[in-house]
């Protein structure tokens, strides 16, 4: 038998095996404040030793249903996003995909004192760097252009002064090392970027380097 408590900032899971906590990545932002017919995933800090690990529990997951995934903000990026990928491919290749359902990750609204969810359903991830117009987001605040340093709020208004000649993709990438937490609050950041300059797009694939 399972009992899951549930407050803003922590997840605790308590089964026979014992009791399991995830503490939840914060911003101040909600995207999506509910989030219906749905299946948990659950990805924990764990150490064995001296080796972080991400410890991935998806019994409950249902593969017509939506997906909230439920990870530890201390976890890297090098140990989520190849769970987060072979997750996706479960579920896509499932006999019972719905193609409506969608994937979320939940955060914390520290404003609010409230669950929040952001969907990455159209997210591909790649192991790997992309060849030109990228942002770079690293960590401590770490955000560049191609080879530009750039501070955050300069960002929108960058992209939106580019010269463009024919249509072009934004690529998207996060240093491996990044925090689970600082990832959330990138992607949070992301959301509020208003691309207005004709011919540019943010593509959905995400580089992890």
């Amino acid at each position: 038998m399972k009992k899951i408590l549930l407050s803003i900032v922590t997840i605790v899971l308590i089964s026979c095996e014992g009791k399991k906590e995830i503490e939840l990545p914060k911003a101040n932002i909600t995207i999506v404040a509910d989030v219906q017919e749905h299946s948990p995933i659950y990805i924990f800090f764990k150490v064995n030793r001296n080796d972080t690990i991400a410890d991935v529990n998806r019994k409950n997951s249902i593969s017509s249903t939506n997906w909230i995934f439920n990870i530890d903000k201390r976890l890297p990026l090098r140990l989520v996003v190849p769970e987060i990928i072979k997750l996706q491919a479960k579920k896509d290749k499932s006999m019972h995909k719905n193609e409506a359902a969608e994937n979320y990750f939940s955060y914390a609204n520290d404003a609010k004192k409230t669950m929040a969810f952001l969907s990455f359903t159209k997210v591909k991830y790649v192991l790997g760097k992309p060849i030109i117009n990228t942002v770079y987001f690293g960590k401590d605040d770490l955000v560049k252009f191609n080879s530009e340093v750039l501070k955050k709020e300069e960002l929108e208004d960058y992209i939106n002064n580019l010269m463009v000649e024919h249509e072009s993709k934004i690529n998207i990438s996060f240093d491996k090392n990044c925090s689970y937490d600082d990832y959330i609050k990138y992607k949070v950041f992301l959301t509020t970027i208003k691309i207005t300059k004709k011919g540019i797009k943010i593509s959905n694939l995400e580089n992890i380097l």
